[in-house]
Parts: structure tokens; C-alpha cells; sequence
């Protein structure tokens, strides 16, 4: 993908806000995202078909082992992707988000390739600043963020 944005269509962004969607989406596109990546070598994931995805490859900040996360990306003009740590508006962080404030470097897979990154959290107002992104490859973000109250939402880029 581009610097330009790709629009969602605005039937998925209002699916992206509905109950069964919030409830079905974090259970079901995970797995599924990471088996068809897994099969087609990382060329593609379903979640391509709605949103600009990539596979995040994390280390875990206790274990030490590696984990690959499915994640809406969108990727800058300069190279680097924004990252935002929405978990669907649920109460806790993902885990991938924590992993990265620990230890921020991680990989990248998208179309086949795989890029080491370094995760930088932005600041709230380097948030408010990149808003328009965030909503243009993820319109339910507002409604997530609601949801989820003073927990916040982390956004990192991604820096190759």
C-alpha cells in the first residue's frame, strides 16, 4: 500500500462498530488472519479484503518468544506504519502493545516480505496529529477509543 490511504468501504465501517462484530471479530480474524498468512507464505490475510493489514511479529516481554499479530496498518509516506493498539475497544492493552514498550524491536511481514522495525510510541498529541490517518484505514477508531475510557489507546509507528 501507498502513503494515500486507502478508503473503507462505509458498510465495513459500520460493521466494525456492531455487537456481533465485536464480539465474533477478535475471536475468529486473528486465527483466521494468521492461518491463510501462514499458507500463502505471507503474501496475503483476509482482514486485506476490509482493511490494510499487516502480520506484527512481537518478542514477548516475559517469555522471550516470538508472536505474530494481525494488525490494521497504515503505512506512511516515509516508509514507517502506524500501529494502533485498539484490541476492538476492549478494557485491557494487547498484549502485542505491551511487548513493544518493552522491547520495541519487531518485525513486519506484508505481500511476502519481512522488515525489521523499531516501535516508537507517539505522544498524545502526535495522536491527535496523525487522527486523520487512524481514521482513514480505521473508522471505528473513535468508537473504540470510546469504549475502552482511560485506559487510551497506544499508537506506535513503526520505523524500518
Amino acid at each position: 500500500m501507498s502513503g494515500r490511504a486507502r478508503r473503507v468501504h462505509p458498510a465495513v465501517a459500520r460493521a466494525g462498530t456492531t455487537r456481533l462484530f465485536l464480539w465474533l471479530a477478535p475471536r475468529v480474524l486473528p486465527r483466521a488472519d494468521r492461518a491463510v498468512h501462514r499458507l500463502t507464505g505471507g503474501r496475503w490475510m483476509p482482514s486485506r479484503l476490509f482493511l490494510p493489514s499487516v502480520v506484527l511479529t512481537t518478542t514477548g516481554h516475559r517469555s522471550g518468544r516470538p508472536h505474530a499479530t494481525p494488525l490494521c496498518a497504515f503505512r506512511c509516506p516515509d516508509g514507517s506504519r502506524l500501529v494502533a493498539a485498539t484490541n476492538f475497544g476492549r478494557p485491557r492493552h494487547p498484549h502485542w502493545s505491551a511487548n513493544l514498550l518493552h522491547r520495541p524491536e519487531a518485525t513486519v511481514t506484508y505481500g511476502g516480505r519481512t522488515q525489521p522495525v523499531t516501535a516508537h510510541r507517539l505522544s498524545p498529541a502526535a495522536q491527535r496529529a496523525e487522527r486523520a490517518r487512524s481514521l482513514a484505514i480505521l473508522p471505528a477508531y473513535d468508537h473504540y477509543a470510546a469504549r475502552v475510557g482511560d485506559r487510551g489507546i497506544r499508537v506506535f509507528r513503526l520505523v524500518p
